[in-house]
């Protein structure tokens, strides 16, 4: 599998990336996003909801599991890092087969319930309050969006 990589040294640099991303986005596009607490996952949803032209303020969905933005697409905004059980029946498909685009938040927590092709993303703090965004893509779609992101 293929990574792509980009370093970010400030939060409005993290933003714009995802805000370019998210001017590609298609409906049922799925971005699986993972990093430490602070890391700039919230961030990154905030760029990727401008590229998406949602007006709303974007803030983590810690409490309600699932928010949701309309813009050009609609944005639905996952962080699962509270579900008790990776099974759990909470209609998690019908927001990956929807019409929005899906950005879940600690996703490794519910991957039996991932589609197989998505796109990962993964944040890591580096040296100088820097961020490293690593992107894994799965299935063609992705690559092929990884691929214009990083032409």
């Amino acid at each position: 599998m293929t990574e792509y990589q980009f370093v970010s040294q400030q939060p409005e640099r993290t933003r714009e990336f995802a805000r370019r991303l998210g001017e590609r986005l298609k409906p049922g596009d799925v971005i699986a996003l993972e990093g430490d607490l602070g890391a700039g996952k919230t961030t990154f949803t905030k760029g990727l909801a401008e590229g998406l032209e949602i007006k709303r303020t974007v803030n983590s969905p810690t409490f309600t599991i699932i928010k949701e933005y309309e813009g050009r697409l609609p944005l639905y905004h996952m962080d699962v890092y509270r579900v008790k059980d990776s099974y759990e029946d909470l209609g998690f498909e019908e927001y990956f087969e929807g019409n929005g685009v899906t950005v879940v938040e600690w996703a490794h927590l519910i991957k039996e319930q991932l589609p197989r092709d998505l796109l990962v993303i993964r944040i890591f703090l580096a040296a100088d309050n820097a961020r490293k965004i690593v992107l894994e893509p799965s299935g063609i779609r992705y690559e092929q969006l990884c691929k214009e992101i990083f032409s």
